[in-house]
């Protein structure tokens, strides 16, 4: 069963989210992204792995492990209120923490992760899931954190080719955009939506938009919420 997935960014007029290229620099109070995150609410939230990596703090797991896993799904604890989810499909981070905002970290791999990478997460109290054998299939992904974890909204919060992904997928139900006043105005900074080369001539599967909300916020930020319709 899929969650109710919510794509929740901030982000210039012309659709960019790298703050420091921002033209004027957006001048607003501090924390405004995480308090409209808490208002939306949710079971978890989901970001990609060059994002997740902006979290981590390890230098290196162990290179090797006498220990054979099973490729699945574990947990260091289910109880939380709400999780991190980070997509990690060939275990590139090395986390040297367990959490983020007191939200336990679950990342998503694929089968191929080496058994010293898994061996590294469990010593660190890093939940895991597998969500494809050599890369992520997005669907099973939703599918594993609804069932193990009972994770019916979630929030998906970048990058760009991580929200592209899923919508080009069919998979975003709701659009949640923080429009700054101020441009970017300039080729190659990451938008809200992205892609990898060989992804571009791929559209999304959106039959419609339906504009739910709107909110002028301090500073003349707008804060819209759409709700889609996918094919």
């Amino acid at each position: 069963m899929k969650p109710y997935v919510i794509c929740h960014m901030a982000a210039s007029i012309d659709g960019r989210t790298l703050f420091s290229r921002w033209s004027p620099q957006a001048s607003v109070s501090p924390g405004l992204f995480d308090r409209l995150h808490e208002e939306i609410g949710g079971d978890a939230w989901l970001v990609g792995r060059v994002t997740g990596q902006e979290y981590a703090k390890g230098s290196e797991y162990p290179s090797s492990t006498k220990d054979v896993f099973p490729r699945q799904p574990w947990f260091a604890r289910r109880d939380a209120k709400a999780y991190g989810i980070v997509l990690d499909a060939h275990g590139k981070i090395v986390w040297g923490r367990s959490d983020i905002g007191n939200d336990p970290i679950v990342v998503v791999l694929t089968e191929e992760v080496a058994d010293a990478h898994l061996a590294g997460l469990r010593s660190e109290g890093i939940s895991y899931v597998f969500g494809g054998k050599k890369q992520l299939d997005l669907p099973l992904t939703l599918d594993a954190l609804n069932r193990e974890l009972g994770v019916k909204r979630l929030l998906l919060e970048g990058g760009g080719v991580t929200n592209g992904a899923f919508l080009r997928a069919g998979l975003v139900d709701e659009v949640s955009l923080i429009l700054f006043p101020t441009v970017d105005g300039a080729k190659g900074a990451p938008a809200v939506f992205d892609s990898l080369e060989n992804e571009q001539g791929r559209s999304a599967p959106v039959r419609s938009m339906t504009l739910e909300s709107h909110q002028v916020l301090e500073g003349g930020v707008m804060w819209l919420r759409y709700k889609l319709q996918n094919e």
